[in-house]
């Protein structure tokens, strides 16, 4: 019976948190058809976007578009929008690896696609559109870290700022070159960037176009760490004991922390604390906590996982 009780205490506090499903950036109140522009979008083949889940609740996430540097189409916009949404249901996972195929992250959007939709009506949608998938990908209960082989140009940069952490291959880099293109962000990088780095450092990387260099992006706060293994396997599995360090434990424990996080973030200060005071019911006097007071003194470094 306890343990219904803090299931379903964790379901309203997330639902009631996020509403991922329906508390977008976005909605029909705004005059956003998601349908519509999703119908729009898959007209643009192209690439993939594939996900992975691992047994040791860790997924990879892959930009997959080598012949455009893994620049997305529409329907890869569509598909991101679906693996996200895979990923909010995945009750085992724990961590997320973001990561681009054949050694390069993503070059943002595939200039066909955007030709296609140059209206200005078009063009807001599909911003819209990405600002809410890259908004639900913030918000998993997930750890997320990108993994930066090659560029990470202008929306590709944006994609970075979704997740938790960066890291830095040797010979990578991060570019939002929105400038050089006539616009400025559009999938919601500004803002997150903002978050990460203030706003002083966001307005001279926007208006400057600067590449950021693994070593830059650590002295801004905008790398996490430098990956120093060559090849993309050896990379992707040192950005995997990397991410590991965050993610021991029991995936209950690690969701509750991101949650508590994002709601720290998102919410109003006394907003944030109630969610916070919810978030603890559903782990107080559960299967781990039990176990780990069973164990002995708090003071104790004791195993979870």
């Amino acid at each position: 019976m306890a343990a219904y009780v803090r299931k379903s205490l964790l379901q309203s506090t997330w639902r009631r948190l996020l509403q991922q499903k329906h508390r977008l950036v976005y909605t029909a109140s705004q005059e956003f058809n998601e349908n519509e522009i999703t119908e729009k979008l898959q007209q643009f083949p192209g690439g993939s976007i594939d996900l992975k889940k691992g047994n040791d609740g860790i997924a990879f996430l892959t930009v997959n578009n080598p012949s455009k540097m893994n620049a997305f189409s529409g329907a890869m916009m569509v598909q991101l929008k679906d693996q996200v949404e895979e990923l909010e249901g995945w009750s085992e996972g724990k961590g997320l690896i973001l990561h681009g195929a054949a050694n390069t992250f993503c070059s943002g959007s595939d200039l066909n696609s955007v030709k296609a939709i140059s209206n200005p009506q078009d063009g807001m949608e599909m911003c819209m559109f990405m600002q809410n998938v890259l908004t639900r990908l913030m918000r998993l209960p997930l750890i997320s870290v990108a993994v930066v082989q090659g560029k990470a140009l202008g929306g590709g940069a944006e994609l970075t700022t979704a997740c938790d952490f960066r890291l830095l291959a040797l010979g990578s880099e991060i570019r939002f070159v929105h400038k050089h293109m006539g616009v400025v962000p559009g999938w919601g990088g500004a803002a997150r960037l903002v978050q990460i780095v203030g706003s002083r450092t966001t307005l001279k990387l926007l208006s400057t176009a600067q590449k950021v260099d693994p070593e830059i992006g650590l002295k801004l706060g905008l790398a996490d760490a430098i990956l120093t293994s060559f090849g993309e396997e050896r990379i992707l599995n040192e950005a995997r004991s990397w991410l590991s360090q965050y993610t021991k434990g029991p995936p209950e424990i690690i969701k509750a922390i991101k949650k508590v996080v994002v709601s720290g973030k998102e919410l109003p200060f006394e907003s944030a604390l109630q969610t916070e005071k919810d978030i603890f019911g559903t782990v107080w006097g559960g299967p781990v906590n039990l176990k780990v007071l069973a164990q002995g003194s708090k003071h104790k470094k004791i195993r979870i996982d």
